[in-house]
């Protein structure tokens, strides 16, 4: 991609060294986009005036009867004309062919036709190497010698000197400083049209990681949201589905007990609400939404959630072990873990006598064990939200699950979660 070929927006929205760049005008953009019409209007503009100066400078020859020559050296010049249209497919081949058109057509004309070789080199230079470049010069000045001495040009000057020295004084000097001039204004262009496009990709690069890096958390986002949905729905529904259970079985023999039973379906029912608003809270960036938002749950929370399990009928014993460190995102992790496991023996552990549910928090760690001794309990399945959402969050904090049936009977849950803050992505 060359400088002409960027587009207006993507040098003025840009960023970093982008916004230094001007963007190219409407000549430009029109040339870039027909770059087979400027190489066959390059040809015609040399070839028209070429050809004619020939013929007049060489008019002599005509007196002299010599027609064939000129004609010659006129197709010779048409033959270099047509080359410059491959100037950009083939730098190096049209530089060689202007070398030669150069040679042969100064004997037939009398001239030597200089014009061609500086078109050559600067498309060389343009879409060719820094290195080729500096060796077509060189080339270039000693073909322009040759060319110049083959003219005659120096035996026409009229001046007492060697007619090889007379050339390089009056025509071979100049013409390298020529040459040398269109060289270094050809590779600057060239560097610059190189740091353009390194720029551009650059960019573009950063622009894609960006991206990369926004649909990761993205990702995440919808991940850490559908867990939090999961763990609320997963347990509110499996405890008012218990306790309305419960109250359905005892509704004829005990109607206190079973209307207790819904009052407790209801209230969780409200608290699910509760906590499903808040999450939708958190999608919604309206500055008027943020005032309603509650604190995700945490250690504190533990002691009311066991209390949950407990009216729905599970025999939890409930153990906290050390101080509590103050860690938000750990807390809700160690909640989340607490309630899934919960939620589990309660919809799968059959008839258990006891659920213990050890919290232990360590100076560098936190282990949440959940054991129960129910009967005949189904392994979870690998690929349950429940058990996935547990990994993740464990995994957040470099912590191990364990989750598989005890030796004894029952089910065994047993969590690791270390000290380190969970990585975050920035978009």
């Amino acid at each position: 991609m060359n400088e002409a070929q960027v587009s207006p927006a993507r040098l003025t929205a840009g960023e970093g060294d982008l916004r230094a760049l001007r963007p190219p005008g409407a000549i430009r953009r029109f040339w870039a986009r027909h770059p087979r019409l400027a190489d066959w209007l390059i040809a015609v503009l040399y070839f028209i005036p070429a050809v004619g100066l020939s013929l007049l400078m060489s008019g002599d020859t005509t007196r002299q009867g010599d027609i064939a020559q000129g004609i010659s050296g006129c197709i010779a010049l048409t033959v270099g004309a047509v080359a410059l249209v491959f100037r950009r497919r083939a730098p190096t081949t049209v530089l060689g062919i202007s070398w030669a058109v150069t040679v042969v057509a100064a004997p037939l004309l009398g001239i030597a036709d200089l014009a061609i070789i500086p078109i050559a080199l600067y498309a060389l230079a343009i879409y060719g190497s820094t290195r080729a470049a500096w060796i077509g010069y060189a080339g270039s000045v000693v073909v322009s010698t040759v060319a110049s001495v083959m003219s005659g040009s120096g035996e026409r000057a009229g001046i007492d000197l060697n007619p090889v020295a007379l050339v390089v004084l009056n025509d071979a000097v100049p013409y390298a400083v020529i040459l040398l001039i269109v060289v270094l204004i050809a590779i600057t262009i060239s560097n610059r049209r190189r740091y353009v496009a390194a720029l551009i990709d650059r960019a573009d690069h950063l622009e894609r990681e960006r991206e990369n890096l926004a649909q990761l958390a993205a990702a995440d986002e919808r991940s850490r949201i559908a867990r939090e949905m999961h763990d609320i729905v997963s347990h509110s529904l499996t405890v008012m589905v218990t306790l309305a259970e419960g109250s359905a079985a005892t509704v004829e023999d005990d109607p206190a007990r079973a209307a207790e039973g819904m009052r407790l379906v209801a209230e969780t029912g409200r608290t699910a609400l509760t906590d499903t608003r808040r999450m939708l809270g958190l999608l919604d960036s309206r500055p008027a939404g943020r005032a309603d938002l509650a604190p995700q749950p945490g250690g504190a929370e533990l002691a009311a959630l066991v209390d949950s399990f407990r009216d729905a009928g599970l025999p939890v014993a409930f153990t906290l072990l050390g101080q509590p460190v103050i860690d938000p995102a750990r807390e809700l992790a160690v909640y989340r873990v607490v309630q899934e496991s919960l939620t589990n023996a309660l919809r799968h552990a059959k008839h258990p006598s006891v659920v213990e549910v050890v919290v232990n928090y360590q100076r560098e760690s936190v282990t949440v064990t959940v054991t129960d001794d129910g009967a005949a309990q189904p392994p979870a399945s690998p690929g349950g939200r429940g058990l996935t959402g547990m990994r993740q969050r464990v995994a957040l904090y470099s912590g191990s699950l364990e989750s598989g049936p005890r030796a004894g009977g029952g089910w065994r849950v047993a969590a690791t979660l270390g000290a380190d803050s969970p990585t975050e992505r920035t978009p």
